[in-house]
């Protein structure tokens, strides 16, 4: 059996990997790491959890023994998509190199440039970023890119699949040709591939387990649900309480939005929740994720910037409250449990509309995944009313402003569905009635007008009407659904029951 002494690492990187607890490396570790000493391009491809980030951790501390990094000329840059995984790479620097004196600086958004400036000015022999803080650098002439002798790209699929396609050419044009460059990912689809190719020098391919394919630790099942979002968080709670063995979980959600309105409500119901996001500044972001590692919290929300190589070891369940429009998010999104050799569970919430993602993940990871309690076919009938998510509340509007209770606007009045066919005496009658009315309305007015007080005249035009409204907003906006009524209501102004006479 293969052990880290096998590889070639150094004394100082074997004595931190045997302090932490290791002594076999995985298949990837195993496949990549002897090739990285030998300084060759790697595009190496493994399940989520396998432990891609040592593959290339460990061999770039042992190349680094030898020479020293100058004053803003990084020796190694390692670039990542998100910053909570910068972050989780610059600890992995941290716990491997312990014997090492290695300057690491990470360059993220939402910290001090001046701060980073600092390490930088020491000289950086590993440089950790997102490609968006890079450039700022390097635009701001705080760094020389000409001293880079090994560039990583994590998560290459994610890295040129986001729309940093453009980056990162930016960056490799800063950097030596003679560079060493490894790609690691836990997917990389055809035409990914060819991109990653252009940036690849003759490289070993290290594919350890079927590109996009599932752990095997990781138990998937498929929940039915209607499409509206308050069915799907009764769905959900009941789902989460029927689980005797959740320790903590990740819920993952497709927009930003959605991971604070389910925050909330399930903050509302009793459960131990936080929620983690792109827009979050970075504090709040690395300080929610810590208490989640430390089992503060037992349920973290989050959109897929957390379904990116978060090493969080010990995670029970994974739900997915939406179905991932990318199939190979789901792919990434229920790795976070099952890691490191332990089990995990996955559920994810499917809806009618959802059917052509759910058909792309079968596809893609090359099973059919089994339903929990029967399939869209056996929904019961969707909720007449809201669950205890509104409070009792029925009516208002759902996400996009698409109405949940729509009987309002169809149920409409017996007179109006009639109009057309009543008879021209009885719309005589209605225009008579409703004339009356507004000559009344007109003469109160007038009244009222006459008997207020000359310095009272017009205090009321000066009032802000929308003030009553916005503290109704106000009150409900926390809510996940507040009443809102649809158009008129049940109640038809008269004037609205006029049919209009086109012969006149």
């Amino acid at each position: 059996m293969t052990t880290f002494a096998d590889l070639g690492l150094s004394q100082k990187v074997l004595n931190a990997v045997t302090d932490a607890g290791y002594t076999i490396p995985t298949p990837i570790q195993a496949g990549a790491i002897p090739h990285a000493l030998q300084r060759r391009d790697i595009c190496g491809i493994a399940q989520t959890g396998t432990g891609k980030t040592a593959s290339f951790v460990l061999p770039m501390l042992t190349l680094l023994e030898k020479g020293r990094a100058r004053a803003r000329m990084p020796r190694t840059l390692i670039l990542e998509p998100t910053r909570e995984l910068a972050a989780q790479v610059a600890e992995n620097f941290e716990k491997y190199g312990k014997n090492h004196k290695l300057n690491v600086a990470l360059l993220i958004g939402g910290v001090s440039f001046e701060e980073q400036d600092r390490k930088l000015e020491r000289g950086a022999d590993v440089l950790i970023c997102t490609p968006g803080r890079l450039l700022d650098h390097c635009e701001r002439g705080k760094l020389l890119m000409t001293g880079v002798e090994i560039l990583v790209i994590d998560e290459a699929d994610r890295m040129l699949d986001m729309g940093f396609i453009p980056d990162i050419e930016r960056i490799a044009k800063m950097i030596p040709f003679t560079r060493q460059t490894l790609f690691f990912s836990a997917t990389m689809p055809p035409e990914i591939q060819k991109l990653a190719d252009r940036f690849l020098q003759n490289p070993e391919r290290i594919e350890v387990a079927k590109p996009s394919s599932t752990a095997k630790t990781v138990t998937q099942r498929l929940v039915a649900a209607h499409n509206k979002d308050y069915e799907k968080r009764a769905v959900l709670r009941e789902l989460i309480k029927a689980q005797d063995d959740l320790k903590n979980a990740i819920i993952f959600c497709n927009r930003k939005k959605d991971v604070a309105d389910l925050f909330r409500s399930l903050e509302r119901h009793g459960f131990s929740v936080g929620a983690l996001h792109g827009d979050m500044d970075q504090r709040s972001r690395t300080t929610m994720l810590a208490g989640f590692k430390d089992n503060q919290i037992t349920l973290l929300v989050a959109s897929d910037v957390a379904a990116r190589g978060l090493d969080i070891p010990d995670v029970s369940h994974v739900f997915n409250f939406d179905v991932p429009i990318h199939s190979e998010d789901y792919v990434h999104r229920i790795g976070r449990t099952g890691r490191a050799g332990r089990s995990g569970r996955a559920f994810t919430i499917v809806t009618k509309s959802d059917s052509k993602y759910l058909d792309a993940i079968e596809k893609l990871i090359g099973e059919k995944i089994e339903w929990e309690n029967g399939d869209l076919s056996a929904l019961p009938a969707a909720m007449e009313s809201h669950d205890s998510d509104r409070g009792g509340r029925k009516g208002g509007r759902d996400r996009g402003g698409k109405d949940r209770n729509r009987g309002s606007r169809h149920e409409q009045p017996a007179a109006v569905a009639a109009a057309p066919q009543q008879q021209e005496k009885q719309i005589v009658t209605e225009e008579a009635s409703v004339e009356a009315v507004l000559e009344n309305t007109k003469s109160e007015r007038r009244s009222d007008k006459k008997n207020q007080p000359a310095n009272n005249r017009g205090r009321e035009r000066r009032v802000n009407p929308a003030n009553d409204d916005n503290r109704d907003r106000r009150r409900y906006r926390d809510h996940d659904d507040g009443p809102t009524p649809v158009g008129f209501g049940d109640d038809i102004p008269a004037f609205m029951l006029i049919v209009a006479n086109a012969a006149k």
